[in-house]
């Protein structure tokens, strides 16, 4: 059973879609990067999957039944824009508020587990207002944490975050995984955070879902080069042009593709009077990949 199964969903705004006959798949227990530029139907589509917006066609399933099932919709917690807490509030008022709003019981207890997986069980009596961007952030995680839910959809959580922040936020959704065994559905522009725990992602264009790939076969699709560095670029890159496919100049170093034999490089580059100073290999990461897909899009 998948946590998200949507068939052609679409959503159109004053005749233009929003979200254009889109697909998408999402395992249970993954952590789904969701990607793609500004505009691109991203946020649409997270709050259909929620129910802040009706459809124009197409069908969401949420863990094999529909998404309007009143069952299954106790099972999704949300965090979308921002928090929505009071900021004269703390940390605590604005939970237990929640904890009223959903109607749960042991508000005290759930509260503290709340707080405890956000790493914030030390600052329930700050006031919100009083909180940094990243504490608010992992405060809305936590509101959308009460009652336990099994899917957890987060709208840009880490945009804006120092990078103390994005560590927190990173260690929080992976043991909001391999803890408490919830799936995460996560839209993020900051793809190196993203690399380091998604499992799975689904690339978005315009409304349309133009691919679906696992960690694994991102991996296993990301090319191989070989960065390297020679007193004279400019002659090195003439002559490595000469013999390998494809040669490339990306900050200050010199980048040959799908060659695997650096000793080979080293070899033709010094017959050619060229001493290497630094080399190394390397696979392209998924920022890369996603740039180099677009472009071929772009292109077609």
């Amino acid at each position: 059973m998948n946590a998200i199964e949507i068939r052609d969903l679409s959503k159109s705004f004053r005749g233009m879609y929003a979200v254009d006959h889109l697909n998408m798949t999402v395992p249970v227990g993954s952590i789904y990067g969701f990607i793609g530029e500004n505009g691109s139907g991203k946020s649409t589509t997270e709050k259909l999957i929620c129910g802040h917006l009706v459809p124009d066609g197409g069908e969401i399933k949420l863990f094999g039944k529909d998404y309007t099932d009143a069952g299954v919709r106790v099972r999704v917690g949300a965090l979308i824009e921002n928090a929505g807490c009071f900021p004269n509030s703390s940390v605590y008022q604005n939970l237990r508020m929640q904890t009223i709003n959903l109607g749960l019981e042991n508000p005290d207890e759930e509260i503290s587990r709340v707080l405890s997986i956000v790493r914030m069980e030390d600052n329930a009596n700050l006031k919100f207002k009083q909180c940094s961007l990243g504490m608010k952030q992992r405060i809305g995680i936590a509101m959308a944490l009460l009652g336990d839910p099994a899917l957890l959809i987060l709208d840009e959580p880490i945009n804006g975050l120092d990078t103390d922040g994005m560590r927190i936020m990173r260690e929080i959704l992976v043991d909001i995984t391999q803890k408490y065994g919830c799936t995460v559905l996560i839209s993020s522009h900051i793809l190196g955070e993203l690399e380091k725990i998604a499992t799975h992602y689904g690339i978005i264009r315009q409304g349309k879902m133009i691919m679906e790939l696992s960690a694994a076969e991102m991996d296993a699709r990301a090319q191989v080069f070989t960065t390297l560095k020679t007193k004279d670029m400019d002659g090195a890159f003439e002559i490595l042009k000469a013999k390998y496919e494809k040669v490339r100049k990306e900050d200050e170093h010199l980048r040959v593709y799908d060659v695997d034999d650096t000793a080979a490089i080293v070899e033709y580059l010094i017959s050619n009077g060229h001493v290497v100073s630094e080399i190394k290999k390397n696979k392209i990461g998924l920022e890369e990949y996603y740039i180099e897909l677009m472009s071929q899009k772009e292109g077609e």
